[in-house]
């Protein structure tokens, strides 16, 4: 039945998708790369940049309304000396990961690559590398998949559309902007990125919601038309195969490959940001923070536990959704010690569990009082994510017929029953787990 499904969804895209009047027709490299990132399930995410000098986050631009003229002195002292792509490729690959997401540019303008549209970069810093075209190549060299974040918003330049923006207001510009100069800005950018870094899994945008009204406007159209179809069809024609992802908040847009959630899992909205509804036709990704801060932050000691983030994996998994985990490097360009233990310790429970995570698929059945399920080929896997006070769980799942039940952390068979409304798989001697139990039930 799960294959049926995957298979229903490949030719869906096979014949093209029909979005809000415009068909957007992915090509046969691109609907393997979305098998691929579905699979993948679990990514780091790196906000690091001048910004992190600053120790207070990477809006502080934006918070403290600092001037260009400014800002742009911390240029001269960037200096990440301690830089060292293995450790962070090796950091997230014990930890189970599959994808690095790095910020080649966040909304303070500052390109973390040489590139040749601007002076505004790290190769013009006292460090002087291309810090990109050494973690693209550790990438390659460690079998980590790479995408690149993507801030369509700009503090620092004077051709962004400012005025019509509800950020970066005080960062005292004059111009007033140009969007057709910004828009042939962003165009070489990204030809550079698609053209220099070898295979790139995906593009993540991000800064769309600053030309329109609040998250939960009855009106969230766009103050500018961002001309999404020529910077889309760019990506595309560059690399097939480069999965493009925006975080508007809204309903996925003609020519997007994945749809994302910020600090939400789909159908929730906690944060205030995430009244679009998930796709049913796009693989679906959620981003979420280790403290309460994306970018370095010297007084965010709120670090989330092992549990509730091996938790947030689950439940991502369990809704068909990767879980894309952020760092904030320090300006030195390590890794803080908290977030490597905490990276660590999810490793750890990877190496048992992984592949009741990777490579599933979700939506099985809705989220239980128990927990949640995931699901690979032939096998069902049960997450009891609290304690249980029965003696049993039941798992309305009424599909297939279930041959065996085991715990998959010591492959013990476990008693269940079947009926015409689901299984139940009791409990009797289980040790109940502080993270999460995980059954294992085969179907015939």
């Amino acid at each position: 039945q799960i294959m049926i499904r995957a298979s229903f969804f490949v030719f869906l895209f096979a014949i093209g998708i029909q979005v809000s009047g415009q068909t957007y027709q992915p090509t046969a490299q691109n609907l393997v790369a979305r098998n691929q990132f579905q699979d993948n399930r679990f990514g780091m995410f790196v906000h690091w940049g001048v910004s992190s000098m600053l120790g207070a986050g990477e809006w502080i631009m934006q918070n403290r309304n600092i001037k260009v003229k400014d800002y742009v002195l911390l240029k001269e002292t960037f200096y990440p000396s301690q830089f060292n792509a293995a450790e962070w490729v090796g950091a997230a690959k014990a930890a189970g990961m599959k994808y690095i997401v790095f910020i080649t540019r966040h909304h303070d303008g500052f390109s973390n690559w040489d590139t040749q549209q601007t002076d505004w970069k790290i190769t013009n810093t006292p460090y002087g590398k291309d810090v990109l075209k050494q973690l693209a190549a550790e990438c390659k060299k460690q079998g980590m998949q790479l995408g690149l974040y993507y801030s369509t918003l700009d503090w620092y330049r004077e051709d962004y559309p400012y005025t019509t923006g509800r950020t970066g207001q005080g960062t005292g510009r004059k111009t007033g902007g140009d969007y057709a100069s910004y828009l042939k800005f962003m165009k070489a950018q990204l030809t550079e990125l698609l053209t220099n870094y070898g295979d790139i899994m995906s593009i993540w945008f991000d800064g769309h919601w600053d030309q329109t009204n609040p998250e939960g406007s009855k009106d969230r159209s766009s103050r500018i038309n961002w001309k999404y179809n020529e910077i889309y069809e760019l990506i595309h024609q560059l690399q097939p195969a480069c999965l493009i992802g925006n975080n508007h908040h809204l309903d996925p847009l003609p020519g997007e490959d994945f749809q994302m959630f910020e600090k939400d899992l789909p159908g929730q909205n906690h944060t205030g940001l995430s009244f679009q509804k998930p796709s049913d036709q796009l693989p679906l990704e959620t981003c979420e923070t280790m403290n309460n801060s994306w970018g370095y932050n010297i007084t965010d000691h709120a670090h989330k536990s092992v549990k509730e983030l091996v938790h947030y994996l689950v439940k991502a998994a369990s809704l068909n959704t990767n879980f894309l985990l952020n760092v904030g490097p320090m300006p030195n360009g390590k890794i803080q010690l908290e977030n490597i233990d905490s990276l660590q310790l999810l490793g750890k429970w990877m190496q048992q569990y992984a592949p009741t995570i990777q490579g599933t698929r979700g939506n099985i059945i809705p989220t239980q009082e128990w927990g949640v399920l995931t699901a690979k080929s032939k096998n069902l896997f049960a997450h009891v994510l609290k304690k249980v006070n029965t003696d049993f769980i039941f798992v309305p799942y009424t599909v297939g017929k279930v041959k065996s039940a085991k715990l998959f952390s010591n492959n013990m068979n476990i008693t269940f029953k079947q009926v015409n409304e689901g299984i139940f798989i009791y409990l009797k001697n289980i040790q109940q787990d502080p993270i999460n139990i995980i059954f294992q039930l085969e179907l015939e």
